[in-house]
């Protein structure tokens, strides 16, 4: 699409929650469905229909390219959440993932591709396809990523230690399988992809370092999705940037050199403040807390509301484009539905 496209749709004030998750759970088998691509883009397009937006976003599930990956690699179903690496397992690996990845893919992903071919074929809703992104996925890999992380900012190598070599092994099998996943939905009709990339933050990448003059942001979660970038730009595809963690500016700044379409920050981050530093050709979303409101105690639907009505305010006096919205997807939370949606209709609907 045209950049010109979602600077519009953020001038007609759109709010835009991601709530596909909220309403896979409506349904009486949400575990069925996401093994079924056609029934998973229905909830896709009926998410989209009801918070009143064009943009068509696909199933979140960060778990999603691991499991493909590990199942490859032949761990079981039941270890794959908590499974890590325990040291590098060498080049060869990377050969026999991609080759595993030639095969039929998993259930999961297939649908997930499919839901998006659905999106293209059967709606006049713009299709988003969704993955993990690299850095992000090999975190998820790795016991303690932040040690080898620290290391190879300091300067040391795979060649000088094991943890190094590890980290940077899984790095390269997730951008295989991110990759791969990716090209997938483009083939499938994706016209965008929402790329999740929330390990790329200050925790796991020491700000001292970077200040010091390192280069292990770029180095690590920037190369890899350059990469992903690439492969977008090649096809035509738009790429939507989303980072929820903890950041400072300078890694705002980086995640523009990405040239998203849009840019979906956290909570942690005040818009109005990143309008300074972000172009204008790049719209800004979120960034109300959703991963809080599951409970009243924490957030309230009034605190929600005001919440909103302030980014709207201060948004607008920053003269930057905007989309209101969550800070992430909106998880069903058991037992917590009815507040969730409230708040969530609250976003839509906030009267400001």
């Amino acid at each position: 699409m045209d950049r010109q496209f979602y600077l519009d749709l953020a001038r007609t004030g759109l709010r835009m929650p991601i709530g596909a998750d909220l309403v896979l759970h409506e349904q009486p088998n949400p575990d069925a469905i996401i093994r079924d691509g056609h029934a998973l883009g229905k909830v896709v397009a009926e998410a989209a229909r009801r918070y009143r937006t064009p943009l068509a976003f696909a199933h979140m599930d960060l778990q999603l390219e691991k499991a493909v990956l590990l199942e490859i690699l032949g761990v079981p179903a039941p270890d794959i959440p908590l499974y890590h690496f325990s040291g590098d397992p060498g080049p060869e690996v990377v050969a026999r993932v991609r080759e595993g990845l030639r095969g039929s893919l998993n259930p999961a992903l297939q649908a997930h591709i499919e839901s998006v071919g659905y999106i293209a074929r059967h709606t006049d809703l713009l299709p988003i396809g969704m993955t993990i992104g690299p850095f992000s996925l090999m975190t998820k890999l790795l016991k303690d990523p932040i040690t080898p992380i620290y290391l190879a900012g300091s300067g040391m190598t795979a060649a000088d230690d094991p943890d190094v070599a590890l980290a940077e092994r899984a790095l390269e099998l997730s951008l295989l399988i991110v990759l791969h996943s990716v090209a997938a939905q483009i083939q499938a009709g994706a016209k965008a992809i929402f790329m999740a990339e929330p390990a790329a933050n200050v925790v796991y990448v020491s700000p001292k370092q970077i200040e010091d003059g390192s280069d292990i942001f770029e180095r690590y979660p920037m190369a890899a999705d350059r990469q992903v970038k690439a492969l977008l730009d090649q096809h035509g595809v738009d790429l939507i940037f989303h980072c929820c963690g903890e950041l400072n500016d300078y890694m705002v700044r980086q995640f523009t050199a990405l040239r998203p379409v849009i840019l979906s920050l956290g909570s942690s981050r005040k818009l109005w403040e990143d309008a300074r530093i972000v172009p204008k050709d790049i719209v800004l979303y979120g960034n109300l807390p959703s991963k809080h409101f599951y409970s009243d105690a924490v957030i309230s639907r009034e605190q929600v509301e005001r919440q909103a009505c302030e980014l709207l305010h201060r948004m607008a006096d920053a003269g930057h484009p905007f989309i209101l919205g969550s800070e992430c997807d909106v998880l069903n939370v058991p037992g917590a539905t009815a507040v969730i949606r409230g708040k969530v209709d609250a976003i839509v609907g906030c009267r400001c």
